[in-house]
């Protein structure tokens, strides 16, 4: 184990599992260097059924340097519709070439627009829209360019293998099941300060983690727009300067033009911006406290593949593709002493997993030390389980997620590739952050 980059540390990544040297590298040199495809599990009905019963069109798309709300908001620009009426079950990073169904509420294929870098294949209709739970993984394939010492990749493997406690003959890699650097910003990771200060209930500050704020990584108009916001707080000046790329701050800023700071106000700017990114914002605030635990149960030494007493697993969902096993955070179960070498059996081949908190209102803490750890965070950050009861789309009831991912790993090299398969929810970023050891603000 290995301290982590300052800037993966701001997000509760502390450290590292594999204490080998990384391997450096580019990732993203070309969009075509990160492909991603979902592994889809959604019925449609034939795109003749009737749209009465059947109102949404699904369409598998790929796209090609399209972050995923930015693909969504051209479509339903082009189309004249709300934005609201076009679903995903995941959101994909914007670097990459990224196939994934979305669904359109009231369309026909026919008024399907052509749209540069998208490639659009009709699928069917359904009755209802496409949700998060509708997806069932990924399937990565991702080249590092320019490595710095590609041998290294060996040791690392060692390294991953003896985390994932395989039996013997599994080749299979593990890593913490972290939230990667992208759900909270990749050089602005901000997005957990906005949903911790909506969770204490702090409206103001809120926003003005998300509109001032200024990042060493961001362009200097930018910087300076935020410098200005943060000094003086005259939202119809920043306007004047904030660049017209920065929708969602713009949209907050107007709509603090119309009030007179008052707490509403402050809330009614954020909720300006789209529901997905209002529910981001107190889901980044869940994924923070998420990465903080488990980085405290690395630097314990509890193991993550195998549970302890007071942990509580789930199991696994049994409606998924061949060869991806995921968790199913609706069937879970507490680990007392007298449970935990039968659950540890269930663990080793992957039909339970150990899990921590997404805290929300209705969470339940762990016992013993696990417990202890996820108690002692909240404690550090300074909210509890009652605290995510809010209005509207920062409520959050809160669920479970694994602590480790694991999965079969393919290596080439010259290019180096990796090839990888990942349940819904895990990042290849935190699998290739292990190989790279790299300062994610440098790619």
């Amino acid at each position: 184990m290995r301290d982590a980059h300052d800037i993966e540390r701001a997000v509760g990544m502390a450290y590292y599992v594999s204490d080998a040297d990384g391997v450096g590298g580019r990732l993203r040199a070309s969009p075509a260097d990160f492909r991603v495809t979902e592994r889809e599990r959604f019925e449609t009905q034939p795109v003749g059924a009737d749209p009465g019963p059947y109102p949404h069109l699904v369409v598998r798309v790929t796209l090609a340097d399209w972050e995923t709300n930015d693909f969504a908001s051209e479509l339903s620009d082009r189309l004249g519709i709300s934005r609201e009426r076009v679903s995903w079950a995941g959101t994909k990073d914007k670097r990459a070439v990224t196939t994934q169904l979305f669904s359109v509420d009231g369309i026909e294929p026919d008024d399907l627009p052509e749209i540069s870098g998208v490639d659009i294949e009709v699928v069917g209709r359904t009755g209802r829209p496409i949700l998060f739970g509708d997806l069932a993984g990924n399937d990565f394939e991702i080249v590092v360019r320019d490595p710095d010492a590609p041998e290294n990749a060996d040791a690392i493997t060692a390294d991953l293998r003896a985390f994932a406690e395989s039996d013997e003959g599994d080749d299979a890699v593990a890593v913490p099941n972290y939230f990667g650097q992208q759900r909270f910003g990749s050089r602005r990771p901000v997005t957990h300060e906005v949903g911790l200060a909506i969770v204490r209930g702090d409206w103001e500050a809120a926003v003005l983690a998300y509109v001032g704020n200024p990042s060493e990584y961001e362009p200097e108009r930018t910087r300076e727009a935020r410098a200005f916001v943060d000094e003086t707080h005259d939202w119809q000046a920043a306007l004047q300067r904030y660049p017209g790329h920065l929708g969602y701050e713009r949209s907050m800023l107007h709509r603090l033009v119309e009030g007179d700071d008052g707490p509403a106000d402050f809330r009614a700017a954020l909720e300006s911006v789209p529901t997905n990114l209002q529910r981001l914002f107190v889901n980044a605030a869940q994924s923070y406290i998420f990465n903080r635990i488990l980085s405290e149960r690395l630097r314990r030494g509890l193991p993550f593949a195998r549970p302890v007493a007071g942990d509580v697993v789930c199991f696994a969902d049994t409606d998924t593709p061949a060869g991806l096993a995921v968790p199913d955070t609706d069937r879970t179960q507490p680990v007392t002493d007298g449970r935990v070498r039968a659950i540890t059996r269930h663990c080793e081949r992957d039909r339970a997993f150990v899990t921590a908190p997404l805290v929300g209102t209705e969470t339940e803490l762990g016992e013993g030390e696990p417990g202890e750890i996820e108690r002692s965070v909240l404690d550090a950050v300074g909210v509890e389980p009652a605290d995510f009861d809010r209005p509207g789309e920062f409520h959050s009831t809160g669920t479970r997620r694994a602590v480790l991912v694991r999965t079969d790993l393919d290596i080439e090299r010259d290019p180096l590739r990796f090839a990888f398969s990942l349940p819904r929810g895990s990042y290849a970023t935190v699998l290739l952050r292990e190989y790279r050891k790299r300062d994610p603000a440098k790619r």
